[in-house]
Parts: C-alpha cells; structure tokens; sequence
C-alpha cells in the first residue's frame, strides 16, 4: 500500500500572479536507469506551452541548458541548468560562471578510470560539472560521493559536491537552485510576482527555502522531509496540476 504523504499546508488556487519555477527529472520526468533515456509524456510539452501562456515559467535543473532544449523542444523556456550554474534570461541572454570546462579535463580521466572497475555506475559530462549516476549500482553511491570529495578537494574550493536520488554531483560553487530563481525573479517578466517552485530531491531544498523566503508557495514532489509547505504525490499528479493550472481551475492537491 503506498504510503500517504504528510502535507503542510494545501497549495492555493491558482492566480494568475505567479511566477512557475519546475524542477524536471522526478517533477516532470519519471527517473530513467540512464540520464539520456527519459521519456517524457506526450502532452508535457502541449501543458507547458499553455501555461506559459497565461503566467511566466522557467525550468530549474541540473540538466545543462542544451539538454532541456532537446527535450522541450520546441519549446525554448527560460531556465537555470546545472543548478544554476548556467541561467538563460526570458530575454535570450546566457549568465555563465568563469569556469572553462577544461578544468575539468583530468578529474574526467580518473572518473572514467574509476568507473572502469566498478559496472553500473554512468558519468555525466554536462560541461560546468560532472555527475555521477548509481541507479543500476546502488550499493556504489559511497564510494562515488568519496570519490567526488576527492577531487573537490584538489580544486581548491572552485567546485563543490552534492548529492541527489541516486547520483553524486560536482559542480561549481557558489550555484544552487535558490540563487537561480532569486536571480530570474530580479529580472522581467518574474520580477514582482509570486514564486512558486516545484521539486523532488534535496537539491531542490535551497530553492525551496528562496521561495518561502520571497512568500511564495514551495511544492515537494513525493515523500521525504523537506522546508516545501505543500506537497503533491508523483509525476503524475504534478502533470494533473500543471494542466488545470494552464486551465485557470482551482489547485488542490491531494494528500494524507
């Protein structure tokens, strides 16, 4: 029997002052063995592409821009990847760190040469950061962290390491999802408005925390602790909202 989730406080009706920040794997996407192996929902695109219609919406990820892109297409949102790291603008503009990728040129080789000994695990290259991914090797996910804390340690401060559902993340510091929207919500046409933010993993808590900061309305996507004060089940019932909010109807998830 599947557990019933604890929830905070109901998510309002929907208001056409918001500002809609979406998390993608896990809010949007159910996880796949491998990064590259989504398969989003045939009607997402349509649901998103109306409801940026009625009110602004950025997508907030550790997926690299270019990626977002290609799975939304062709829809090109306004959207921070790489948890922030990279952020493109509504206006088109791309914010990037000074990190040059190549920095990271060596750490790629020892992953690579660790993986070699241990099957299941998967690197991502995203450009600014390299993630670790676990799901079809479980019992790796230690061992992968360490070994991330390693090399973080060799970069003298420049990158930092984070873990997420089944995947340890390096990644520059100074970027989380929280400074991401704080950033869009600077700039037209968020700025001014309500934030609400949609997510599943831990990290999405920074975001969380940004937007409870700004009173806006922080939504957890399936079970766990979290600073989110709403909470919807899965992937599915986010996807039933996300329609009825681009419907205008009233948004009252379903909790226990």
């Amino acid at each position: 029997m599947k557990q019933a989730l604890q929830v905070v406080q109901p998510l309002p009706s929907f208001d056409p002052s918001w500002a809609m920040f979406l998390d993608v794997d896990g809010t949007l996407l159910e996880f796949a063995q491998r990064p590259d192996e989504i398969q989003p929902r045939p009607d997402l695109v349509r649901i998103l592409d109306a409801l940026r219609r009625s009110v602004p919406v950025a997508l907030v990820s550790g997926r690299p821009l270019v990626d977002l892109d290609r799975i939304f297409t062709p829809l090109r949102l306004p959207a921070a990847g790489q948890h922030g790291a990279e952020r493109r603008g509504a206006d088109g503009r791309v914010h990037v760190p000074p990190i040059s990728g190549e920095n990271l040129d060596s750490v790629r080789q020892k992953l690579n040469a660790w993986m070699d000994l241990r099957p299941g695990v998967v690197l991502e290259d995203k450009g600014l950061s390299l993630a670790l991914h676990y799901r079809r090797a479980p019992h790796r996910g230690e061992e992968a962290v360490r070994v991330l804390e390693d090399v973080a340690e060799g970069l003298g401060g420049a990158f930092m390491v984070r873990s997420g559902k089944m995947v340890a993340e390096l990644r520059p510091s100074g970027y989380d999802k929280g400074r991401a929207i704080e950033a869009f919500m600077a700039e037209p046409p968020f700025a001014g408005r309500v934030p609400v933010f949609a997510g599943d993993d831990a990290t999405d808590e920074e975001g969380f925390a940004a937007v409870n900061r700004l009173s806006g309305h922080s939504v957890k996507v399936g079970d766990g602790s979290t600073a989110a004060r709403c909470r919807l089940e899965d992937v599915e019932q986010v996807l039933e909202w996300l329609g009825r909010c681009a419907r205008s109807g009233t948004v009252e998830p379903r909790g226990g």
